[in-house]
């Protein structure tokens, strides 16, 4: 018996001890990114809405986020496809195939593990809050937030909702829709801070005079961003993984972090 047959009987002989049929070895388990590039284009949901990362403008979108997903397109061969979609549809969205992937300043969390993969965290970041400048001072920790008086604002069905909801018992918490005018409600009165991540924070401080980032770098909790993919596929996410990495050794991630941050 020559090496090649007798490796080929060992490995059909291993197939049948476990059971498995010649028809199930034919049909291998498909991944993500064959049909990406079988459709010449990467589905990006997105929700437009949050600065630095991701913002619909003039019917198109920018930020950090949108300009990392077209270098994930490009490493992949095809084109990029945003697809709008809100922080609370956006679990409901990626299992039901909308799209490939999800990007925008997405909060690492376990609950969400539960349901998606995620790639590779690629910002290390913390809630923080966002006030009026002449409130600086008086909202330094959550016990100093967490008061009845306290008008606390916050977009509906991400994770900054949720962290609201946790640590703040006494906080009059109000519901904003808009998460791109929502900090315009501090600058009125209507509320007196936002809980957000870090990042945002120091972004909004820059874009709005008169607003002001407490303690960003010390934020009031650890988070990491990572970009949801599809629960179960570890071919495409060892693939994000690697662009990603790549995007960060060779300097592209922080040219593109810089121009919508510094």
């Amino acid at each position: 018996m020559t090496t090649t047959f007798k490796g080929l009987t060992v490995g059909l002989g291993l197939a049948v001890g476990l059971g498995l049929s010649a028809a199930a070895l034919a049909q291998a388990p498909t991944t993500q990114l064959d049909a990406i590039q079988s459709r010449g284009a990467l589905q990006v949901c997105t929700t437009g809405d949050y600065k630095p990362f991701t913002l619909a403008k003039d019917g198109s979108y920018e930020g950090i986020d949108i300009e990392l997903a077209k270098s994930l397109a490009k490493a992949l061969g095809v084109e990029a496809k945003f697809v709008q979609t809100k922080w609370s549809d956006l679990l409901t969205d990626m299992g039901s195939g909308k799209c490939d992937v999800a990007m925008g300043g997405i909060s690492v969390t376990l609950d969400r593990q539960k349901k998606v993969f995620f790639s590779a965290p690629y910002i290390v970041n913390g809630k923080a809050p966002i006030v009026r400048c002449a409130d600086k001072a008086k909202f330094q920790t959550i016990a100093d937030i967490d008061k009845p008086e306290t008008r606390v604002v916050v977009n509906p069905g991400g994770t900054n909702e949720r962290f609201v909801r946790a640590n703040f018992k006494k906080a009059d918490i109000r519901v904003y829709p808009d998460n791109v005018t929502i900090f315009d409600e501090i600058l009125a009165g209507r509320a007196d801070l936002m809980i957000s991540e870090s990042i945002e924070t120091k972004v909004q401080e820059k874009a709005k005079p008169g607003l002001c980032a407490v303690n960003p770098d010390e934020p009031l909790q650890y988070g990491e961003m990572g970009y949801m993919l599809p629960r179960g596929d570890a071919t495409f996410k060892a693939f994000v993984d690697q662009w990603l990495h790549l995007a960060k050794a060779t300097g592209e991630f922080a040219g593109i972090y810089n121009q919508f941050v510094k």
